[in-house]
């Protein structure tokens, strides 16, 4: 009978390991069911955002585009502008995103857009200036427009859209 309880505690794992094998275990089955899970879930879709916008001219030959209301804040790589010209002109569309690097932050560009809580968010106080001389919207009656870029399925469409006033 001594003999056989030996061989026992030989073979038997003691409690500790037992208790940390339980817990690796564990740990395992909840990282496989997240891993498969994650992609499931997904936050959601709170619509497409709304804006309104003043716009002013400058004396400068610059126009001033300034977002005065936002329904929710939206990443800048997510947001897109366009500057269309009047259909009895011969100007050409201007197209972009927020984030592009010729546009975000940048000064004396035919199109700018500036961050003012530099939150690389689209919001409330951020403002867009447009070189309508450049541009050719200098005689007024262009449109500035502001779309929202959903991707992957989220919704997408206009923000907003002013009419640009003339310069001179």
């Amino acid at each position: 009978m001594e003999q056989a309880r030996r061989e026992q505690a030989e073979f038997a794992v003691s409690p500790v390991i037992a208790t940390i094998l339980l817990l690796a275990i564990t740990v395992m089955l909840a990282g496989g069911v997240y891993m498969m899970m994650s992609n499931t879930v997904r936050a959601p879709d709170k619509g497409l955002p709304q804006a309104n916008a003043n716009v002013r001219a400058l004396d400068n030959g610059y126009q001033v585009v300034t977002i005065t209301d936002m329904s929710q804040q939206v990443e800048t790589f997510r947001i897109k502008f366009q500057v269309v010209p009047p259909l009895s002109s011969n100007g050409t569309l201007i197209s972009g995103h927020t984030s592009d690097s010729n546009v975000y932050g940048v000064s004396g560009a035919n199109v700018s857009f500036h961050d003012r809580d530099a939150g690389f968010t689209v919001n409330r106080g951020d403002y867009f200036i447009i070189n309508a001389a450049a541009v050719g919207s200098d005689e007024g009656g262009w449109v500035f427009r502001m779309l929202y870029d959903g991707g992957g399925g989220l919704s997408s469409g206009e923000i907003m859209s002013v009419t640009l006033p003339a310069t001179n």
